[in-house]
């Protein structure tokens, strides 16, 4: 599972956003190389400012990766993936800012592992679930 592989990357000190778009790069063999990575960086602890939580931005570039060929107009289904992710975060943790989440789930010992954990699980449900607008229309 995501969050299996996530837990060695928590392990090795990255942040959330860091953590998660790592692991999903090794679980779902995007291909992603070090320099492509280290751009998640500054989304980790709500883009450094407590806004928006990294573990979710990080989802939402795995979904880019995996429903956008070449910008996100062109894609039927982006939005509406990225509609059920967050909704789904919301309705686990009430709020997609890192300062409301954060108080529910951080843990001194590991650190955000417990909201990158569900950000995965979330991640799969969503994949798992959500079906692109291309089958729809067959």
């Amino acid at each position: 599972m995501l969050k299996d592989v996530a837990a060695k990357y928590n392990k090795q000190d990255y942040n959330c956003a860091e953590t998660i778009i790592r692991a999903a790069n090794e679980y779902y063999n995007l291909g992603l190389h070090e320099r492509d990575m280290i751009m998640q960086a500054g989304f980790g602890g709500g883009i450094q400012t407590a806004s928006t939580c990294g573990a979710l931005l990080s989802a939402v570039s795995v979904l880019s990766l995996k429903y956008v060929e070449t910008r996100a107009h062109e894609s039927k289904d982006i939005q509406p993936v990225v509609f059920l992710l967050t909704k789904k975060f919301k309705e686990r943790y009430g709020s997609t800012l890192c300062k409301d989440v954060k108080p529910q789930s951080f843990d001194k010992v590991v650190r955000c592992l417990n909201t990158v954990t569900t950000a995965c699980d979330i991640l799969e449900e969503t994949l798992a679930e959500y079906q692109p607008k291309a089958s729809q229309e067959s």
